[in-house]
């Protein structure tokens, strides 16, 4: 049952070949197995998750009909609100908040009948490329728990690579959903900005953020997407744009499809094993008949700079709600505290020191005097970069590049140098930058026995094809039936 899909647990239940609570019993006993060693799940809630299969089972019995992922095991990270679920953002700030309403991505999954079994640890309010920025301990990668399994949604992704859930959701800012996914050797997906709801995220970067899902298959992937997809009134940023039926549009047909390579980019400080890897995938898609075509992203490199100014700016002013005030944690170290000291205490005991260096750096490049030389001239790149890709696609219908230009590294090589840090995801925030789709879906090893992904980036709105894509990739490699021995 733990390496089934969830396209086969939701058949499965739904034709009652196996019940809920038996699905949801075995992946919670898997996650009890492996979590003290992974530290991927900041919260379990066994009763609240058997209840849920339990209603599941009622319902089936009583001849209902359920949702399209009835049954199917959830894990959340820790950043989307959960109604009577603690929501930490994996931040001391947050320790003990309990949100009173569900992020809309959860209120759709529950409607699908999916089963939430926990919240997933994350870098703190999704800062970060490792995993290693948590208030409650670093994610251990399942392929090899000394290094990394990628951030911020580290613990999700480590979560469906253990095969303690065939699905769960992470957000991605400026990678953080392909890249933990491309270290783990599992499906990542990171929609269109606008085709998922924001509503119930707490905010990391509101023009870059979006919600997707991790999965074992590119086909469960287009069916939580479907299920999550959508306009929603409580997100002015949510789209209109119709949502179509996603794995039907799964054919395994891509002759003729053109990929673009931008070759020049992808040349330099790549690991010999992701380039292997990355070359002998793209090979595949060719010999599946889809058109390899060498295109140019000539402000691709200015991506790292350009968003590390533009999510900073907006981080400073997101998080500036975290006073100590309303709810969260407050400082009580002195009594006597006046209100200046009690909002300087509290952010400086409840922030980690990642997510203090990005809030200093974005009041820094929002600051008068600055904004101009900084923060405006880095909007301005960041049209720049969208109109590369818009060129882009008027001679190809997907973009291939690796999705990280190193394997999974060790945890702490690289918490000393932030700038070496924030290279690992020189290959992912563009997307963001230009609100494009992009996934991630498993494309081999490196030295080491380390997964490496492919990325694939697609049109806006055009999701359709890049799964379409994806998934014939899938279908001509097994990859993404290989399991970590944990």
């Amino acid at each position: 049952m733990l390496q089934s899909t969830a396209s086969a647990i939701r058949e499965d239940v739904a034709s009652g070949r196996v019940s809920a609570v038996e699905v949801c019993r075995a992946f919670l006993d898997r996650t009890t197995a492996v979590n003290a060693a992974l530290n991927a799940f900041n919260l379990v809630t066994s009763e609240r998750a058997l209840a849920q299969a339990a209603e599941i089972d009622r319902r089936r019995a009583a001849g209902q009909t359920l949702g399209v992922l009835a049954g199917v095991p959830v894990a959340i990270k820790d950043n989307l609100c959960v109604r009577g679920m603690t929501t930490t953002a994996s931040s001391r700030i947050l320790e003990h908040f309990v949100p009173p309403y569900d992020a809309t991505v959860v209120a759709r999954l529950a409607a699908a009948d999916a089963v939430v079994i926990g919240k997933t640890n994350c870098d703190e309010f999704a800062m970060g490329s490792s995993n290693e920025n948590s208030a409650f301990g670093p994610v251990r990668n399942p392929w090899a728990q000394d290094r990394t399994p990628g951030g911020s949604s580290g613990g999700s992704a480590a979560a469906v690579a253990a095969r303690c859930a065939p699905l769960a959701l992470g957000s991605d800012t400026g990678g953080s959903i392909r890249q933990p996914a491309g270290f783990c050797g599992v499906v990542g997906l990171k929609p269109t900005y606008g085709r998922v709801s924001r509503y119930g995220l707490l905010a990391f970067a509101s023009s870059l953020d979006q919600i997707g899902p991790f999965t074992h298959t590119v086909r469960d992937a287009a069916l939580a997407l479907s299920a999550i997809a959508g306009a929603d009134p409580s997100d002015a940023t949510a789209s209109r744009e119709a949502v179509p039926d996603f794995a039907a549009s799964l054919t395994g047909d891509i002759k003729g499809l053109r990929i673009g390579v931008p070759r020049a980019f992808v040349a330099d400080g790549v690991d010999a094993g992701v380039r292997a890897a990355f070359d002998a995938a793209i090979g595949t898609l060719r010999g599946s008949g889809a058109q390899l075509v060498d295109i140019e992203l000539p402000h691709a490199r200015y991506a790292i700079p350009v968003y590390y100014l533009v999510a900073t700016a907006e981080a400073s002013s997101n998080l500036a709600r975290y006073d100590g005030v309303r709810y969260g944690y407050r400082s009580a170290r002195d009594k006597d505290q006046n209100l200046k000291q009690m909002y300087s205490r509290t952010r400086d005991e409840g922030f980690g020191a990642e997510v203090k260096r990005r809030i200093m750096l974005g009041t820094y490049v929002l600051s008068a005097g600055y904004y101009d030389a900084y923060y405006l001239k880095a909007q301005q790149v960041r049209t720049l970069v969208r109109q590369d890709y818009q060129q882009a696609f008027e001679k190809v219908d997907v973009i291939a590049m690796p999705t990280s230009p190193i394997p999974p590294f060790r945890l702490g090589e690289r918490t000393g140098d932030p700038l070496q840090m924030y290279l690992a995801d020189v290959f992912t925030v563009s997307a963001n930058l230009a609100g494009l789709p992009a996934i991630s879906v498993p494309c081999g090893f490196s030295e080491g026995h380390l997964p490496v992904g492919l990325q694939l980036t697609g049109r806006m709105f055009d999701e359709a094809t890049l799964l379409r894509a994806a998934d014939a990739y899938e279908r001509e490699t097994d990859w993404h039936a290989q399991a970590p021995a944990i």
